[in-house]
């Protein structure tokens, strides 16, 4: 029985070996023959070692992944006995089209869902509203199944969330998807039953004994899951979810310091004509100020404007405020943490660590998944190259995502480039070079590129809604799968006399002992239990001194086939005519 050895995502080539039991040399030497030029210090990824180790002689090892076990809540900062109340920040989770953006339009007086392509929502954003003379941060997470990694996102971000069903639809998978992120995330749930203008009194029984069987046994059942009946066309029950929300806050306690440096999260990020790399954060702790030195992820700057999300220019924020900052040199990701810094050296100096880390791990990613390429060609693997780009950070991890998780073991999707931003002329290139397609999600096509790409006969599709996108790449990928070849059985006859046989052709006659026989079609020539010729190709039917297209069971006939070589036919073979056709296959 093969030895098992667990490593992580990553590993050096060095700890590899050592953990092998063999020389370093002989591991990069076997890395250096697979095309992945490595060193001793560098990073390999899992499925290469996976691959590598399965290729060495007499190496009686198989690689696991190490259980990385649920994704944990980011630590709460700290808050020392100078901290305040801050506002709640409260995530609206839940199923598509269950009406998550529509009770925040309620609960904000807005009409946000008219503007969503599609009717969903497919960013993650944040708005802050005042009940009872205090304020509570809304996030309105994305339902539909693209985006799994935003919805996660906003949960752990998070210290409520309001998980928005339809009473009258139930509870579906987004819904499950959500209450799991949430748990991982230690976050306390509040459900809100919307849509009770249309639920019947059993609907929504119902719905409490299916939240049961989910862990989250209501109230009225025994347990502690407050669950608000609402409806966001009819506008009620809303002061009541917002009371049910403020009182939970109360019992939890939320807390912050004021008086610190600020740090926060970037929930979006995006480039803005006129103003460059803009990022959508929520403010942890601190107060943010106008003019403050930035670190975030593997960029720095100097904040130069200060919005509410609603565009409403400020000169600080404190904690649980959702902001827009601009001033960044370049554009932060999605889910980077920001901290305030007290010199512009210091942020440079900091973010220059940042992006020299993430490049090593790219590095190792990228000799990882070269060498599957490598090995992917060998398999005769389809790679369906795609140029992809998206109006911000969030959306374009997302989709990225989503086109990756089609791949088959025939087809599989390459993003060969991606970024934030309208198209430009150096996507264009890249895709002209890799022959790949370009799809573009809520962002702009310049004239100016849309001619480069037709003269270069790059294909540019741009879409609004993420569903649409992923079912194109689905149309594409089918395309270049290999068709499966369906054969028919038709009918048999039984040989029993021999009129002519020529290099071209055969002409025999007997009688049709199974089906019905047509033409045109394909015939076997089988004498006993071998095939003696294959493919050949019947021309014609005869029934006395008549043609025919097709001769039943039971009847006499003659058959002419065409062969390109002389076919010894027998009394008493069976010719078997069959029809071939190509079927499409789907993924």
């Amino acid at each position: 029985m093969a030895q098992a050895i667990e490593i992580g995502e990553q590993i050096t080539v060095g700890e590899l070996a050592d953990l092998l039991s063999i020389p370093v040399s002989q591991l990069i030497a076997e890395l250096f023959k697979n095309g992945v030029a490595a060193t001793v210090n560098e990073k390999i990824d899992f499925d290469t070692a996976q691959i590598i180790v399965g290729e060495l002689p007499d190496l009686d090892i198989e690689l696991a992944k190490k259980d990385q076990g649920a994704a944990a809540p980011r630590p709460k900062r700290e808050a020392s006995k100078d901290a305040e109340q801050r506002p709640p920040v409260v995530a609206m989770m839940g199923h598509v089209d269950h009406g998550k953006t529509s009770l925040l339009d309620a609960i904000r007086g807005a009409e946000t869902t008219k503007g969503e392509a599609g009717g969903i929502t497919q960013h993650l954003s944040a708005y802050q509203v005042e009940h009872n003379k205090r304020l509570i941060t809304f996030l309105d997470t994305p339902g539909h199944e693209a985006f799994a990694a935003l919805r996660e996102h906003g949960a752990r971000l998070t210290d409520l969330v309001v998980l928005v069903v339809a009473a009258d639809d139930g509870i579906k998978p987004q819904t499950l998807e959500a209450i799991r992120f949430a748990n991982q995330a230690g976050v306390k749930i509040i459900v809100a039953a919307n849509k009770m203008d249309k639920a019947t009194d059993a609907q929504f029984n119902q719905l409490k004994a299916q939240l049961a069987e989910n862990q989250l046994l209501p109230e009225d059942f025994g347990g502690d899951t407050v669950v608000v009946p609402v409806s966001a066309k009819e506008k009620t029950g809303i002061n009541e979810l917002l009371d049910i929300v403020l009182l939970v806050s109360d019992l939890e306690e939320h807390k912050a310091d004021k008086k610190v440096p600020a740090a926060g999260l970037v929930i979006e990020a995006h480039m803005e004509q006129g103003r460059g790399p803009v990022a959508e954060a929520l403010v942890e702790q601190g107060t943010l100020r106008a003019g403050d030195f930035v670190t975030v992820g593997g960029t720095y700057g100097k904040v130069r404007n200060l919005e509410t999300t609603t565009h409403q220019p400020i000169k600080q924020a404190e904690p649980s405020t959702p902001v827009i900052i601009t001033g960044f040199k370049s554009l932060p990701e999605f889910g980077d943490e920001f901290e305030v810094v007290k010199n512009e050296k210091t942020a440079r100096d900091l973010a220059a660590q940042t992006a020299a880390a993430r490049r090593s791990g790219q590095s190792a990613a990228t000799s990882g998944s070269e060498l599957l390429r490598i090995i992917s060609r060998s398999q005769k693997l389809q790679e369906f190259n795609v140029v992809l780009k998206a109006d911000v950070q969030g959306s374009l991890t997302s989709v990225g995502d989503s086109l990756k998780a089609l791949g088959t073991d025939e087809v599989a999707v390459r993003i060969v480039s991606s970024g934030v931003g309208v198209i430009t002329e150096s996507d264009v290139h890249t895709a002209a070079t890799a022959s790949a397609i370009i799809y573009g999600f809520n962002v702009d096509l310049p004239n100016s590129i849309k001619h480069l790409a037709a003269r270069d006969r790059v294909p540019v599709r741009i879409y609004k809604v993420i569903y649409e996108l992923i079912d194109d790449v689905k149309a594409e990928m089918e395309t270049r799968l290999v068709p499966e070849i369906v054969e028919e059985d038709l009918g048999t006859l039984l040989v029993k006399g021999i009129f002519k046989i020529t290099k071209t052709e055969v002409i025999c006659g007997g009688q049709v002992t199974k089906g019905t026989l047509r033409a045109p079609a394909l015939a076997r020539v089988v004498r006993d239990k071998e095939t003696i010729a294959d493919n050949l190709e019947v021309t014609k039917l005869q029934s006395g001194p008549t043609e025919v297209s097709e001769v039943p069971e039971g009847e006499m006939c003659g058959l002419s086939f065409k062969s390109e070589a002389r076919v010894a036919i027998q009394e008493g073979d069976r010719i078997e005519l069959f029809s071939r056709q190509t079927k499409t296959r789907t993924l």
